[in-house]
């Protein structure tokens, strides 16, 4: 399939011919949704804990006798029923990750450029540079192409001018092809693909 290819101008630079393996299948949302939860479990640090009975710093002698009070019996104050007791039940430092195959994780990020392609919301822009630094600059050009909330890929190294550029723009991500991935494709409207972006991924999925 062919997809026309623009300048950041807003002008036609003609069109690159890309496959249907990588831009043309139908999407599955199934695939996409275990990449997403596969990405997002592994995001989390799984940090969080909470002290149990064992790990209170208090005394571990009997309250008080065990006959002849008329209360109920206990042996330990650091019990999780009393204030400044331990938590029952509470998290524990561990791992989140999960496992996914290879070939899941490729086979959704193809099914996440293709249902971009398929809603018309994949735009190919011939090259990422800016003459300068100026964040005003580009969102005006970006404004021109309709893109107040996408998700930008560059080639295998991206212009630092247009990195500092977009940095400061609210809602536009800009990533090198080697950091593309299914989350940040779904999370925003729109996906911008370079022409050295698109010949990376033809060739990884080759």
């Amino acid at each position: 399939m062919d997809i026309k290819v623009t300048t950041l101008a807003g002008k036609s630079s003609g069109s690159v011919s890309v496959s249907d393996a990588v831009f043309g299948l139908e999407p599955r949302a199934d695939l996409m949704q275990r990449v997403v939860l596969w990405q997002l479990s592994k995001r989390q640090q799984g940090t969080h804990q909470t002290k149990g009975r064992a790990e209170i710093s208090r005394t571990g002698a009997k309250m008080y006798k065990q006959k002849g009070t008329g209360r109920a019996r206990h042996s330990s104050a650091r019990a999780p029923q009393f204030r400044g007791g331990g938590k029952a039940h509470g998290p524990v430092s561990r791992s989140h990750d999960t496992d996914l195959p290879k070939k899941v994780r490729a086979l959704g990020l193809r099914h996440a450029l293709s249902a971009k392609a398929k809603s018309s919301d994949l735009i190919v822009v011939d090259e990422l540079n800016a003459k300068d630094a100026k964040t005003k600059n580009l969102l005006q050009q970006l404004t021109g192409l309709g893109l107040d909330n996408a998700l930008v890929i560059g080639g295998a190294e991206l212009d630092s001018n247009f990195k500092n550029a977009a940095s400061n723009i609210p809602h536009i991500d800009v990533l090198p092809v080697q950091g593309i991935n299914v989350y940040d494709i779904l999370r925003r409207n729109k996906l911008v693909l370079s022409k050295a972006a698109v010949e990376a991924l033809e060739e990884r999925f080759k």
